[in-house]
């Protein structure tokens, strides 16, 4: 989730990914997202496993902010909104 192209960033991991986009984008829990208007999903993968979604979301949040950007514009180098892509 960003809040604009080059903004806020942030990791997070979870089994529903169109149920917890549509959280974030409407602030529905308080937390980071919502404190840094983080409301664009600009990225994401899939797992079969959580297990493997968790590690790889532990291996993100350690890479540096630099690497973060080059895994956002590898696959979206205009930041565009990936809702409509997921939305049900």
């Amino acid at each position: 989730m960003a809040s604009r192209p080059w903004g806020t960033i942030y990791t997070g991991v979870t089994s529903d990914l169109p149920r917890r986009v549509w959280q974030h984008r409407t602030a529905a829990i308080p937390g980071f997202t919502a404190r840094y208007d983080c409301k664009n999903l600009v990225w994401f993968e899939r797992h079969d496993a959580m297990e493997t979604a968790i590690l790889r979301e532990k291996q993100i949040k350690g890479c540096s902010r630099r690497k973060k950007l080059h895994l956002i514009e590898a696959k979206n180098p205009f930041w565009h909104d990936l809702w409509p892509e997921i939305a049900r």
